[in-house]
């Protein structure tokens, strides 16, 4: 069963471009990762340094792969000091998706 993350980073206002290009990159290594449905990037228009992401992955293992990743672990590591707030992560099991489109 697929499962869904929501993750909101908000970043200091002098730190957001840096932490913008970070996601950028993290978002092209995420969808190259085996088991990545998805991975899309927004940012909030309501509070310019505040983005979200979701994240769709075929199972947990995909998560847990993810999250054991050398991209993801070094993006950890940079991008400590430029959060305004900690990292907010939701996860959902999905239950009506629609189709890819392949």
């Amino acid at each position: 069963m697929p499962i869904a993350l929501f993750a909101s980073l908000t970043a200091h206002p002098e730190q957001r471009t840096a932490l913008e290009q970070a996601l950028r990159q993290m978002v092209d290594a995420s969808r190259r990762e085996p088991g990545n449905l998805r991975y899309d990037l927004f940012v909030r228009g309501d509070d310019a340094a505040t983005f979200d992401l979701f994240e769709l992955y075929a199972d947990e293992a995909a998560v847990a792969a993810h999250r054991a990743s050398a991209h993801y672990q070094a993006f950890r590591e940079q991008i400590g000091d430029w959060l305004a707030a900690p990292v907010e992560v939701r996860s959902a099991a999905a239950l009506d998706l629609a189709p890819f489109n392949t």
